[in-house]
């Protein structure tokens, strides 16, 4: 199984968890099965079908975006990280 971590933002969606064990062979089906196990952040991570724009995912330091988006493989022990996009600046 590979693991995502939540974001603290997120967590209470998550059942208050850090990380979340997940199966699936590839980014989608891990978030699949997150989304099964806690609906309510799956609303928080998809706008539909598809991933919201904010919503980075890093597969041990990299982009998925770099790799092969939602269909990166995953391997037993991979560690998959939610990193939300941030707005922010000026005075």
């Amino acid at each position: 199984m590979a693991t995502i971590r939540i974001p603290a933002p997120l967590r209470p969606y998550a059942g208050g968890n850090s990380s979340v064990a997940v199966a699936g062979g590839d980014v989608s089906a891990a978030l699949a099965d997150l989304g099964q196990q806690f609906p309510e952040l799956r609303q928080h991570l998809f706008d539909g079908e598809k991933l919201r724009s904010f919503v980075n995912l890093y597969l041990d330091k990299q982009d998925i975006a770099k790799l092969q988006g939602l269909a990166t493989p995953l391997t037993d022990g991979d560690t998959l990280l939610i990193i939300p996009s941030i707005a922010g600046g000026g005075h």
